[in-house]
């Protein structure tokens, strides 16, 4: 069955894609309604096509400061209700997480670093290996 696409107001949304270019600045919460920071960037394999990571930025002031996480796509829900992607993760465990600065991006390419990553946030995705 082929669903209806909802007009929107825009070009770069429909009621089930949504451009790249918009996912950046969403909000990222836990199901107790913790703020987790927002979206900074995808990352796109370009082999598979998958969407492989959200960049989540978290503890930033005004935009300043704070520290970059690699989330596997796999672990984030979008929830219409609260316009916010949704991870089941307590503030602690992300603050805790392998984590880099703006400046400096992980190879992201490593599979070490791939499966790092997705075993601490129990991601059950295998594209990256």
């Amino acid at each position: 069955m082929v669903a209806t696409v909802q007009a929107t107001s825009s070009a770069l949304e429909t009621s089930r894609l949504i451009s790249a270019e918009k996912v950046g600045g969403t909000p990222v919460k836990n199901p107790q309604g913790d703020s987790l920071g927002h979206i900074q960037d995808v990352m796109i394999d370009k082999v598979s096509g998958r969407v492989g990571y959200a960049v989540l930025k978290y503890g930033s002031f005004l935009g300043l400061g704070g520290k970059l996480f690699a989330v596997p796509w796999d672990i984030l829900k979008y929830d219409t209700a609260r316009n916010a992607y949704i991870i089941d993760l307590p503030k602690d465990r992300l603050a805790g997480a392998p984590s880099f600065d703006e400046s400096r991006w992980p190879d992201m390419a490593d599979a070490n670093w791939g499966t790092q990553i997705h075993d601490y946030y129990g991601s059950t995705a295998d594209w990256y290996r």
